[in-house]
């Protein structure tokens, strides 16, 4: 069964080009008919009547195929616009059975708990600091977060946090401000089971000509339980230099945490005592360490097996995860050396001196 992806508004813009082409070529024809079609001869001779009437005649044959394809352009025009309305028309249709579905079954959702069974969040307005509405229950996007009020240093709106199913919302922006301290970023929603978190938002900036001090970034938000990526700590806001007489200057904003990664624990370091497979002792254990240090990676996580390979996706700019004590390397089987190669032999004695001959033999005894 063959399935076909149709985009009704598509069909709608290719029909009017296609129109306008065909306006087009039928403009050009009209302005080249009389040229065409009614070729002058070079000269009073036969000759030259004969090749302007050949010339004449293929200027009337190409019109009147022109004529037929003008035809055969406007009908396929008239049945693609149709086309596309009545994809259209289906889409609408089909659509507005499942809407209606989908808010008989928030509405009671809504009520009880202030948040949609399915449907994304709305995200806070600019300027408000307003958090991002959380998505729905079973499957929904984070809102996000609204920036800051600019000039007082409002701070960002935080992401709302995503459904079952969904991401987080990304923090609002922090404000600027014109003293004192910007507005920080907001931070970003967390996922549940299978989902991104939502990056932190940027902190405000200090504005030019001013003592402001950059706002702090939001924090990134988790990553999904089972799937997904933490969400980035937002950049810390930066801080306008002064103006050249006054010669005064800002400080920029703290860059915010990375989010929290979820994985299996991490393994310890190899031991240094054991050779390699069966044949020499298995080493312990290493030490127990933290993967990464402070500020560059929310959280690394590996598999109880060598080599260790990273298998989650973390945030930039979190704490390192600690690792949990790995398990002493088992004991290999003995090693089996061979013998030692022993050293040389002296010469041994020699041989003992050749006996004397023995008494000769008796002669033949006479034969009677």
């Amino acid at each position: 069964m063959s399935f076909v992806v149709v985009v009704p508004e598509v069909l709608g813009t290719a029909a009017t080009e296609l129109a306008a082409l065909g306006a087009a070529v039928s403009a050009a024809n009209a302005a080249a008919a009389a040229s065409t079609t009614q070729v002058l001869a070079a000269a009073g001779d036969e000759v030259s009547a004969a090749i302007a009437a050949l010339f004449s005649a293929h200027g009337h044959s190409y019109q009147a195929l022109s004529v037929r394809a003008v035809s055969f352009q406007a009908e396929f025009v008239r049945a693609l616009a149709a086309g596309g309305g009545a994809y259209g028309s289906a889409e609408s249709a089909a659509a507005s059975p499942l809407q209606s579905v989908i808010d008989v079954v928030n509405a009671p959702v809504q009520a009880l708990t202030g948040r949609p069974l399915i449907g994304n969040g709305a995200n806070g307005a600019p300027g408000t600091g307003a958090a991002g509405a959380p998505g729905g229950w079973l499957i929904g996007n984070g809102g996000a977060g609204g920036s800051g009020a600019p000039g007082s240093g409002g701070a960002g709106g935080a992401g709302g946090a995503a459904g079952l199913i969904g991401s987080g919302g990304a923090g609002g922006a922090g404000g600027s401000s014109a003293a004192g301290v910007a507005g920080a970023g907001g931070a970003g929603g967390n996922a549940w089971l299978f989902g991104s978190g939502g990056a932190g938002g940027v902190g405000g900036m200090g504005e030019f000509g001013s003592k402001g001090i950059g706002g702090a970034g939001g924090a990134g938000g988790a990553a999904g339980l089972f799937f997904g990526a933490a969400g980035n700590g937002g950049n810390g806001g930066g801080s306008a230099l002064g103006g050249r007489q006054v010669r005064r200057s800002s400080s920029g904003g703290v860059g915010g945490a990375g989010g929290q990664g979820f994985g299996s624990d991490g393994g310890a370091a190899a031991g240094q005592a054991g050779g390699w497979w069966w044949w020499l002792a298995g080493g312990a254990g290493g030490p127990v360490v933290a993967e990464l240090s402070v500020g560059l990676v929310g959280l690394v996580v590996t598999l109880d097996c060598w080599p260790l390979v990273p298998v989650a996706l973390v945030g930039l700019g979190g704490a390192a995860g600690l690792a949990r004590p790995g398990l002493a390397g088992l004991a290999g089987m003995p090693g089996y050396s061979s013998a030692t190669v022993g050293s040389v032999g002296s010469v041994g004695p020699a041989a003992p001196a050749a006996t004397p001959a023995g008494p000769g033999a008796r002669a033949a005894m006479p034969v009677c």
